[in-house]
């Protein structure tokens, strides 16, 4: 079950008591045509009534397997208690389905699944050399501390985001999903995931806190709103292993005083 820290939540390949299911129509994907995905969280068998969390009972997040290509929805509840949404795939090959929800009563969870679509790939691989600056729409967003990234600590998140050679204050920014911001943060090798939504910080008009558990490459993307328009810039930022505080290894014996299984196991 995944933890909310720094509002973000983490991908866990725990299934806990929750069952994802997905189911597509017409069940023969097609690339390039709009397909509709139905998603279902029962438990026992039945459909569980869902909690809002930042503004939306659902977050729905897809991305290809090389990380070049990434969309985040929010499917509609139906009368039956199934959430439904309309989803284009632009190219055959893998992608994962990241569905983000917390049940009532219970804690937030994002389950992980994989298709595969037949055919020839056309998407562009993603650049794969660190990159900290990206525009679009005119906008021109810059992550200042990306190459400051690091494990085993808080790490911080400081964005600026320029037009017509204005620098916007957090003032500027909208609105969105109950925050400033959306940000995305994937690795390349294993897929883990991060949700962040960013908070408040003077002199920044996106700012956000979050902690990596894992070295490596990651692709992050982020999202706003100006003028009701949503705008998507995407980075790509090297983690490297950062030193391991007398805290980080009391928390870890603490750990295992507790859960036994959790030690670590030579391979």
């Amino acid at each position: 079950m995944n933890t909310h820290q720094h509002a973000q939540h983490k991908h866990s390949d725990s299934k806990g008591k929750f069952e994802v299911k997905i189911a597509s129509e017409p069940q023969a994907i097609e690339v390039g045509k709009p397909t509709k995905l139905s998603i279902a969280i029962t438990k026992h068998g039945k459909n569980v009534p869902l909690d809002v969390v930042h503004e939306r009972k659902m977050h729905f997040l897809v991305v290809d397997e090389d990380l070049s290509w990434f969309n985040h929805t929010h499917p509609e509840e139906q009368a039956d208690g199934t959430y439904s949404v309309l989803e284009t795939f632009p190219s055959a090959g893998k992608y994962l389905l990241f569905v983000d929800y917390k049940p009532i009563g219970a804690g937030a969870d994002i389950n992980k699944q994989e298709i595969n679509l037949t055919g020839e790939k056309t998407l562009q691989l993603a650049e794969t050399a660190v990159n900290f600056v990206s525009a679009t729409d005119g906008f021109t967003v810059t992550l200042l501390n990306g190459n400051d990234f690091k494990t085993n600590g808080n790490q911080r998140l400081q964005f600026t985001v320029e037009k017509d050679g204005r620098k916007l204050e957090e003032k500027d920014m909208e609105n969105y999903l109950g925050a400033p911001a959306h940000i995305v943060m994937i690795g390349q090798v294993d897929k883990n995931f991060l949700h962040i939504h960013p908070v408040s910080k003077e002199g920044f008009p996106i700012y956000a806190e979050t902690h990596v558990e894992k070295a490596g490459i990651y692709r992050l993307w982020v999202q706003f709103r100006i003028d009701g328009v949503v705008h998507t810039v995407d980075f790509t930022i090297n983690i490297t292993e950062g030193e391991k505080t007398a805290k980080d290894d009391r928390a870890i014996i603490t750990n295992i005083r507790k859960n036994p299984d959790s030690r670590p196991k030579l391979r």
